[in-house]
C-alpha cells in the first residue's frame, strides 16, 4: 500500500514528464509517447516509468533513445519539480505494452471479426 504522498509524487512525475515527452515528440512527425504509470521507491530515490509508445514497431529503437538520454530528462524533470520535490529520483524507462496485449487477446477471442474488418 502507498502512501498519498508517494501517490502524489507519482501523479506528479507522470504529468512533467508526459509534458516533457510531448514538446519533444511535436518535432517529429508521426510519433507518440505517452507516460502510463510512474511508480516511486519509498525513499524516493528511484522512478520506474512505462511509457506506451506510438507506433509499436519502433518502441524498442525509441525506448534505446529515451534511456541514451536519461540524464538530459532527469535535469529537464528537475528544473520542473525543484520547488516541489528537493531530490529528483533516478529515472529507468520500461515500454508499456499493455494495449498490444489487449489487442492481441481481442483478436483471439474475435478472430472472425478482425477477418472481415481487414478484408
Amino acid at each position: 500500500m502507498q502512501s498519498t504522498r508517494l501517490e502524489k509524487i507519482n501523479r506528479l512525475l507522470q504529468k512533467e514528464l508526459s509534458e516533457i515527452f510531448r514538446l519533444e515528440t511535436a518535432k517529429t512527425t508521426g510519433t507518440l509517447i505517452s507516460v502510463s504509470h510512474v511508480r516511486v521507491s519509498p525513499d524516493l530515490s528511484v522512478a520506474r516509468i512505462h511509457l506506451s509508445i506510438f507506433p509499436s514497431e519502433q518502441a524498442q529503437t525509441i525506448i534505446n533513445n529515451i534511456n541514451r538520454n536519461t540524464a538530459a530528462i532527469r535535469y529537464d524533470l528537475a528544473a520542473r519539480v525543484r520547488h516541489q520535490l528537493r531530490r529528483t529520483p533516478e529515472l529507468n524507462f520500461y515500454i508499456d505494452d499493455s494495449l498490444d496485449y489487449i489487442e492481441h487477446i481481442d483478436s483471439l477471442l474475435h478472430p472472425q471479426q478482425n477477418q472481415n474488418e481487414n478484408s
